[in-house]
């Protein structure tokens, strides 16, 4: 693995460390401690996420235009700013606000990260991905581990917390990544080619849709299940430990999982279906969990259904994209991810507002049913344009 994917790993890493201080509390500390219903938690965190999708967008094409160095640091700079402004004033309006420049500034980090990791290492194919994503994921079993712990004391830890490791990956990123060149990147303001095939980007929307619906069921851990878990007597420190039984599972069990996905090296739409059907399992078990250790078993099965979906699509994203575009793509892949994590906790709040815990598993399981079906047609307008060639017109 090249030296600066290295930097890149460690960068997402510790930027993730420090947000999975917050973003696992995030419902419980506006439900518990700002008294808010849990329709108005997920409008709160839906307006996080659009922000994000918001700063996906433009990450994205800052990177295809003025590369990953600068964009990764202004996303950093406007996080960073927000964070100082959420230690200072802690209302429910100052929160809301903070939370929402956040993402946006956040969202502008992801795409470049990813675009740059599949830049500076092309041969290394799904690795590279899958790498920022063992990353992040560690990110996610120490912050999470430690949040909970934090949290017990008093939540005002937690920002400052996350505050420390945003200031940390800024040095990361100013130092690290001024020097990294992205091999065989072609700005976008310097591209006179003009891909007229279309079947790339159609393929990309279809995967991209599926891949929403799978973050939507995805996000309710985050939020409408756990607050269930505190109405049913699991404690933070437990809710936590599942975070952290997530981040570790995917590490640790990275030998196994590659030897496993080898049988999918060529067939990346296989692999996405079957996590999708090993999601559905892990919400039927989550359905009728009642204890601490029902929980952790449908958490491991859903860990194992991520680890084949989510560093495939940002791979199925790469292969597709055109010379100059890889940033652009990336975005549209992190935006879908984000775009699941705004509507699936509304969403998911309203159901039991209005139903029940058990109507909401029911309708994710429907959510990844279809979302299996999309997959399986992504395709098509592959299959349909294999036998011409793209059309480039000078």
């Amino acid at each position: 693995m090249p030296k600066s994917l290295w930097l890149l790993v460690i960068g997402m890493m510790v930027n993730v460390t420090g947000a999975s201080f917050l973003w696992p509390l995030n419902t419980i500390y506006l439900h518990e401690n700002l008294g808010k219903s849990l329709s108005v938690a997920g409008i709160v965190l839906m307006m996080n996420a659009g922000a994000s999708v918001i700063g996906n967008l433009i990450g994205g094409t800052l990177f295809d235009r003025f590369g990953g160095y600068r964009s990764i640091l202004l996303g950093i700079s406007i996080t960073l700013s927000a964070l100082i402004g959420m230690n200072i004033w802690h209302g429910f309006s100052y929160y809301v606000v903070f939370l929402t420049v956040v993402g946006f500034g956040s969202g502008i980090v992801f795409p470049s990260m990813y675009a740059m990791a599949g830049s500076v290492w092309p041969e290394g194919g799904r690795k590279a991905f899958n790498s920022v994503y063992v990353a992040q994921n560690i990110g996610v079993a120490v912050g999470a581990a430690l949040g909970g712990f934090v949290a017990s004391f008093s939540f005002n830890y937690i920002f400052i917390a996350n505050l420390s490791m945003y200031i940390v990956f800024f040095f990361i990123a100013f130092f690290g990544y001024r020097n990294i060149t992205v091999a065989g990147h072609t700005s976008v303001l310097n591209e006179s080619k003009v891909i007229r095939d279309k079947s790339k980007l159609k393929a990309l929307l279809f995967v991209c849709a599926a891949y929403l619906l799978c973050w939507m069921g995805y996000v309710q851990w985050q939020s409408t299940i756990a607050t269930y878990t505190q109405e049913i007597n699991i404690s933070l420190k437990q809710y936590s430990l599942l975070w952290t039984i997530n981040g570790a599972l995917i590490v640790l069990a990275q030998p196994l999982l590659s030897k496993a996905i080898k049988r999918f090296e060529n067939n990346l739409k296989l692999q996405i279906m079957i996590g999708t059907i090993i999601f559905m399992i892990s919400f039927g078990v989550a359905s009728i969990a009642d204890q601490f250790q029902w929980f952790a078993i449908a958490m491991i099965i859903l860990t194992i259904g991520e680890m084949l979906i989510w560093p495939a699509v940002p791979t199925i994203a790469n292969s597709l994209a055109p010379k100059g575009r890889e940033g652009f793509y990336q975005g549209i892949v992190n935006s879908t991810a984000t775009g699941g994590r705004m509507i699936g906790p509304f969403i998911g709040g309203v159901l039991v507002d209005v139903f029940s815990m058990q109507v909401l598993f029911m309708t994710l399981i429907a959510f990844f049913i279809v979302s299996l079906l999309i997959t399986s047609q992504y395709d098509r307008p592959l299959k349909k344009k294999s036998a011409v060639p793209v059309s480039v017109q000078q």
